[in-house]
């Protein structure tokens, strides 16, 4: 089968618009689309747990709280944003949404510890690993806080962080997990002495001997917590982060070597949590209750043989359902907040009663379930490149009349395109003989034996059939195996203004999947099949797997026909919109072709008179192009004198004016403040 790949860095100003009438590359509908069309199309309902639908006008919306009669107008965001010279691509944080999810997970575990007549307490801990944003971190802090949450810190930058944002909030409780030196357990102690809730983690047999060393040369009995190697794992991209081999945690002859070593020291009741981590986005809830069965039964085994355990810490885990398949598939979970609840604490309270122990705190660890859903990118299409469908049969005819000797393969090619109108046509077999001919063709102009006009026919015939083939298919319903892979070879390119490797990381490094689609023009039909190309001058740089609930993943997203105005190369507004990218994406993110961090804005829901429903409450300017520079050591004055420097010289030789000379320097200058991208 053929593929189709085209070189980065394409003229944008330059691309085809496609030729009216060739534009369809799915059967029309039998009935007018509709919203409802376009919601189960891109598994809005699905992948938006309640939090998106689509509005009369087409336009997606967000309900923050899942009220259908609390709407913020993503479009309408968007448009109030450009007149207030913000532009895409820019981050919406949706802070009712934050607070949202954060009360739901606290409303499912205490539902779940009323229904199970639990008699210990749970506390949701954000490692702030997960997205360090200062912005994002106040309000997890803030809205944590009245809801008896924590954070949690990896390292000891984020150790220094969290000391910072839990000013005056003594009560909150910090775990530190992650590689510890002698620097790092020294400050948790000292920070204990201040009066703090911190639990360091033992990760190492060395972290303990360090905190024992520490907490008695300061006089100071810490809570200490200890991560056990559990043999259970999770499932999907990140369960060998877990079990045995994981790269953290004691096994159990160490743990009961380390409780041995707290007795010696008198210390043993300072052992207060057990602490696992099975890997990120755990998809089947059967690996989750599994572990915990198991680290329930370490927990009351240590806490018979002398620890003062009083606390479990089921570590992260808890996923989303990114392509709303609601499956154990690596992009989605099969189960949800509540069930994720119940089942920690039904396990855990079987165990202990059945040991006849009090019921501990539990503490979980669920990042990404805290923040994915609070976070979007919005980006816009430049432009887009397509192949052309339209074989031209009157100009073709005249060409094959100029030519001395007939190619067959082009022969063959007009036979099958023909051959499309007849009732009863085997499409498979048409489109396999249109394939022979094309590769015959190819090899005949590659020996020198065809016309590069002819070779340029022979393509546009078989873009034609393809597009044909794939039309009268479709309106068949399902397409044959042998055309499974047609729409990707017939896919436009739609150039779109973001960088992957800055907005997307997860995508190109582990082939995460985020929803994407419109977030206007959802009252129309997208007769476009498209991949999405960033302006990285990368071939990677582009997103060509895309949710489907039905599958694993689909090759092309559907799209709507961009709109030209007359004698205007650049199409009219359109707007894509990736979801779910509050976990990970924006840390993750790096300075490729030094693209850098982007606008980033806070919204929040707003009922009150006046002109919409939304606040802009905060708005962070994404970086410019002097900032990117100064990450990579440079200098923006050097630079600016170096061209100062070139155009004086190029003005002494007579190449330049000193007018044209100064509209350079001006625009050099300027560029150095402005947008990393394009604007």
């Amino acid at each position: 089968m053929a593929t189709v790949t085209t070189a980065s860095g394409a003229n944008l100003s330059s691309m085809k618009v496609e030729v009216p009438g060739m534009s369809e590359q799915t059967a029309a509908p039998k009935q007018p689309w509709s919203i409802q069309d376009s919601e189960r199309l891109f598994g809005i309902r699905e992948w938006g747990d309640g939090y998106f639908a689509v509005n009369g006008e087409g336009h997606l919306v967000v309900m923050p709280e899942r009220d259908p009669k609390r709407q913020i107008d993503l479009h309408e965001v968007i448009e109030g944003l450009r007149e207030r010279e913000i532009g895409t691509p820019v981050i919406i944080r949706l802070r009712d949404l934050l607070k949202h999810r954060l009360t739901e997970i606290r409303e499912a575990f205490d539902n779940a510890i009323k229904e199970h007549q639990y008699t210990g307490s749970y506390c949701c801990v954000y490692p702030i690993k997960v997205n360090q944003q200062r912005q994002l971190c106040e309000e997890v802090r803030d809205y944590g806080s009245a809801l008896g949450f924590g954070l949690e810190a990896g390292s000891k930058p984020e150790l220094l962080a969290v000391l910072g944002l839990t000013e005056n909030l003594p009560n909150m409780p910090v775990v530190c997990n992650g590689f510890k030196d002698s620097e790092f357990i020294e400050t948790v102690i000292l920070a204990t002495k201040l009066g703090r809730h911190i639990i360091p983690v033992v990760e190492r047999f060395t972290d303990l001997e360090l905190i024992v060393h520490h907490a008695k040369r300061y006089g100071v009995r810490p809570r200490i917590g200890i991560r056990a190697k559990p043999s259970s794992q999770g499932s999907g991209r990140w369960e060998s982060s877990g079990g045995m081999r994981s790269k953290f945690g004691l096994t159990v002859s160490e743990m009961l070597h380390a409780l041995e070593f707290l007795k010696k020291h008198d210390m043993a009741d300072c052992l207060n949590m057990i602490h696992f981590h099975i890997g990120s986005q755990v998809g089947d809830i059967r690996n989750i209750k599994a572990a915990v069965n198991e680290l329930a039964h370490i927990y009351v085994e240590l806490k018979k043989l002398g620890a003062g355990l009083d606390t479990i810490d089921v570590g992260g885990g808890m996923g989303i359902d990114y392509d709303g398949s609601q499956s154990d598939s690596p992009s989605s979970v099969n189960y949800g907040v509540a069930e994720y609840a119940a089942d920690i604490v039904y396990r855990i309270k079987s165990v202990c009663d059945t040991a006849e122990l009090p019921h501990p705190r539990i503490l979980s660890e669920s990042g990404r379930a805290m923040v994915a859903h609070s976070s979007l990118l919005i980006v816009d299409v430049l432009g887009k490149t397509n192949f052309p469908s339209d074989p031209d049969m009157p100009a073709l005819k005249k060409l094959m009349k100029e030519e001395k000797q007939k190619p067959q393969p082009i022969i063959e090619l007009v036979d099958a395109f023909e051959m499309l109108d007849q009732p009863k046509v085997n499409l498979v077999e048409v489109y396999h003989d249109a394939v022979q001919a094309r590769d015959e063709a190819m090899s005949l102009f590659n020996l020198g034996y065809m016309s590069l006009r002819m070779r340029a026919s022979a393509e546009r015939l078989f873009w034609a059939i393809g597009r044909k083939v794939l039309a009268l298919a479709t309106a068949k319903g399902e397409l044959p195996d042998d055309l499974i892979d047609l729409p990707q070879v017939l896919s436009d390119i739609y150039y779109v203004n973001f960088s992957v490797f800055q907005s997307l990381p997860d995508h190109w490094a582990i082939d995460q999947l985020f929803p994407i689609c419109p977030i206007h023009r959802l009252n129309e039909e997208p007769i476009r099949r498209a991949i999405l190309a960033d302006i990285t001058c990368d071939s990677d740089g582009q997103v060509d797997k895309f949710c489907d609930k039905r599958t694993t993943s689909k090759p092309v997203l559907e799209l709507h026909e961009l709109n030209y105005n007359n004698g205007d190369h650049k199409p009219q507004p359109y707007y894509l919109g990736m979801f779910l990218l509050g976990a990970y994406q924006e840390v993750l993110g790096d300075l490729h072709n030094l693209y850098g961090d982007t606008h980033v804005v806070h919204v929040s829901f707003d009922d009150s008179p006046g002109v919409g429903d939304w606040d802009l409450d905060e708005v962070v300017e994404g970086d410019t192009v002097k900032e990117v520079l100064s990450y990579v050591q440079y200098d923006h004055e050097d630079l600016i004198k170096s061209m100062r420097r070139d155009i004086e010289r190029a003005v002494k030789a007579g190449t330049m004016s000193v007018g044209d000379g100064q509209s350079l320097l001006k625009f050099y200058d300027q560029g150095m403040e402005g947008y990393t991208y394009l604007e």
